[in-house]
Order: structure tokens, then C-alpha cells, then sequence
């Protein structure tokens, strides 16, 4: 089997359509469909859109869950055991398990809010994370980064299944969610522990994860006001092994993602 699979390779059937993350944020026609299916404000019932928002947001999560799998197998099959030690692999082992369940979650949750496979389009870049050649990298961009984002996204949406009476999501949800914090907790322990000798190639792997946590706050879709649909669930990263600084430092990411993402918006437009 080929080691370091790129993300051009992944296998795919016909009722999945790529597209790029950077196509999806800067492109005004995909901002305008964004706005009406995802944001610009918090998901909530009786706002414009809000059942196809979610149904998006469900088949972002989906295709995620397939990526999450993806590259938790590659971790552990990429390197040797000087470079990702037994133990490592065995707990990506363990996420293959439970990214594996919530792919089949995912399916049943689409189809019980009416989205078929394939509806919406997939962007790869959780994939690519996980393609970093330094597992540490990896660690940071994909469990501490993008499982990060996870944690807030299905804490949104568990609370989305509450204030909406539809039970059916919010226990899914929360059943997912407690596997999100684990695997956030096992990048923030492997980080430590793989780095505690090493502080230069740590703080590399923190500027990859603040690469990565700033790009996928799509343009605000993530953040702390009414404006973002997506909010940090502090208690669940603090529980997963972020400080206060470091949720702080993701909420101003946002912020600053927010703006420039505005900014080259409004200039795409004016062009």
C-alpha cells in the first residue's frame, strides 16, 4: 500500500462533488449560497433557511467524518514507530473506530433531515491536514485543529436538536460529541509528550494549528457572537486540553478570519 496518499487519490463515488475550501470562501456565488444555507448568524428555528442550514452543515460534517477516518488510518500507517511510537498508532487506531461510527451516524442523521449523499459539495482540506510529513503536524492541524472545530460544530447543532424538539439530533449529536473531546484530548497529550524535548518543532506544530484553525473559521463562520453559527464550546476544549489563552486565541483568529474574508469579498465583487 502506498504510504503519504495524496488527497487527489482518495476514493470517491459519482455522487460526491469536490471542490476547493479556498473556492468556497472566496468565491462571491458560493458566498451568497453560504449566507442563505449556513449563516450569516447563529443556527436557530424560525430563521430564514435554518432546516436547509442544517441539512449543509450535516453533510459538511459527514464528508468530514469520512476525512477524519481517512487520516487517522494514514497516521498510523504512514510512519514508522521511531517516528509515531505503537502507542500513538494504537489511538489513532481507536479514532479510525469511532470516525468510522459516526460516518454511519452522519448517513442516518442525513437521511432522517431529508439530505442525500451528494447534495452539497466536499473540500478535502481535512484530508490535506492530515497529509502534513511531520506526525506532529498532524496532531496539531487535524485532532487539535480540525476536531477542535468539530467539538464546536456538533455542540452547536446538539443544542440545535434541543431548541428545535428534535431529540433524534440532539442525542446523536451529543454521542458524537463526546468522542470529538477524546480526540482532541489525544492531540493535546501526543503534542506534549512527542515535543517535550523538542520546543522548536512544537511551536511549529502550534503555527500550523493556528494556520489551519484560521482558515477553517470560514470567514466567520465560527466565533462567539449572534453573527457566527457556529460557537466555541469553551468548556468542551478545556476539557479536551485547551487553555484559556489558547480559545482566546481562536476566537481572535475568527474575528480576523472574518474580516479579510469580507474584505476579499467585497473586492471579488467590485472587480
Amino acid at each position: 500500500m502506498r504510504k503519504q496518499l495524496p488527497p487527489e487519490m482518495l476514493a470517491r463515488d459519482s455522487r460526491f462533488v469536490r471542490t476547493s475550501i479556498m473556492d468556497q470562501i472566496l468565491d462571491p456565488r458560493n458566498r451568497k449560497i453560504s449566507e442563505r444555507t449556513i449563516g450569516p448568524a447563529k443556527l436557530a428555528p424560525g430563521r430564514p433557511a435554518s432546516a436547509d442550514r442544517a441539512r449543509n452543515l450535516m453533510h459538511g460534517i459527514f464528508t468530514g467524518e469520512i476525512q477524519a477516518l481517512e487520516g487517522a488510518g494514514r497516521t498510523a500507517f504512514d510512519f514508522d514507530e521511531t517516528e509515531a511510537p505503537f502507542a500513538l498508532k494504537l489511538d489513532m487506531a481507536r479514532q479510525c473506530w469511532d470516525e468510522a461510527r459516526h460516518v454511519e451516524i452522519s448517513i442516518k442523521l442525513g437521511e432522517w433531515m431529508g439530505t442525500e449523499i451528494g447534495e452539497f459539495t466536499e473540500a478535502t482540506f481535512l484530508y490535506e491536514a492530515a497529509c502534513a510529513p511531520d506526525p506532529v503536524l498532524r496532531l496539531c492541524g487535524v485532532n487539535r485543529a480540525l476536531e477542535g472545530l468539530a467539538i464546536d460544530v456538533f455542540n452547536t447543532m446538539k443544542e440545535f436538536g434541543d431548541v428545535s424538539g428534535d431529540p433524534v439530533l440532539e442525542f446523536c449529536e451529543d454521542w458524537m460529541l463526546a468522542d470529538e473531546v477524546t480526540h482532541v484530548k489525544m492531540g493535546s497529550d501526543w503534542l506534549r509528550r512527542l515535543t517535550a524535548d523538542d520546543p522548536e518543532r512544537r511551536e511549529r506544530a502550534l503555527d500550523f494549528q493556528r494556520t489551519v484553525d484560521k482558515l477553517f473559521s470560514l470567514g466567520g463562520f465560527r466565533g462567539e457572537t449572534e453573527e457566527n453559527p457556529i460557537h466555541l464550546a469553551r468548556k468542551m476544549r478545556e476539557m479536551a486540553g485547551f487553555s484559556t489563552t489558547e480559545i482566546d486565541e481562536i476566537a481572535e483568529l475568527s474575528e480576523l478570519a472574518r474580516a479579510e474574508g469580507q474584505a476579499a469579498v467585497e473586492a471579488a465583487g467590485s472587480a
